[in-house]
């Protein structure tokens, strides 16, 4: 019988990481690169387009979040298997990505040893995720990782981190509005509720503190 390639879309906005991630899967025989995006809105024509059997798709994009995107490819394409290939702190996106559709997650630090592994796995409709991870989430459905600071930024919505993330980064309301197709109404509610959650006094010490927080995950 004669089995196709997996397609895999790549998902990521710098072009070495995707020209790695495309040497290692173009190595195997069973997996194939049916196209690579920077951004949202190409990898969802992508989506269309070239029919990957999987994406694997990175936290920031050119033009947006990589949540967001593997919510929207969930939603209207929910065939095509989604991996998370990020730098961001794996104990902080993991269960974002799962709970937005994503079935895995590889930290980049480990991506060349493991991203091969984790797309087999997913391809499979199995969860994959680093051991370390996968017992912190399980402690947590437990109810035994209850300690100081994890009602900290893990108490954030997906979105309000987005805006935290993109304080920290330097925009101010009116950009990120611009960048999350919000109004700028809107997003002075989410900086209050980030506020409000991480007990900061006014808008200076949001700036402060997501600034550190940018600082500290890059």
């Amino acid at each position: 019988m004669d089995r196709r390639p997996h397609r895999v879309l790549i998902v990521d906005d710098h072009p070495i990481v995707r020209e790695g991630l495309r040497a290692l899967i173009s190595q195997q025989p069973d997996l194939e690169v049916c196209g690579e995006a920077e951004g949202v809105a190409t990898a969802l024509e992508l989506v269309k387009t070239s029919a990957p059997d999987i994406a694997v798709i990175d936290i920031s994009l050119k033009d947006g979040d990589g949540l967001e995107l593997i919510r929207q490819i969930k939603q209207s394409h929910g065939s095509v298997r989604m991996l998370v290939s990020s730098m961001h702190e794996e104990g902080l996106y993991a269960r974002r990505s799962l709970r937005a559709g994503a079935l895995g997650y590889v930290s980049k630090e480990n991506a060349a040893r493991q991203i091969i592994d984790a797309i087999r796995r997913v391809l499979s409709g199995k969860i994959y995720l680093s051991d370390e991870i996968s017992d912190q989430l399980l402690s947590q459905l437990l109810k035994l990782d209850d300690g100081p600071g994890y009602r900290t930024v893990e108490s954030l919505s997906d979105r309000e981190l987005e805006v935290f993330r993109a304080i920290g980064r330097g925009l101010t309301t009116r950009e990120i509005a611009t960048r999350l197709s919000l109004s700028v109404k809107t997003v002075e509610t989410y900086r209050q509720r980030i506020r409000e959650k991480l007990a900061l006094r006014n808008g200076a010490e949001l700036a402060r503190r997501a600034s550190q927080w940018v600082l500290e995950e890059s």
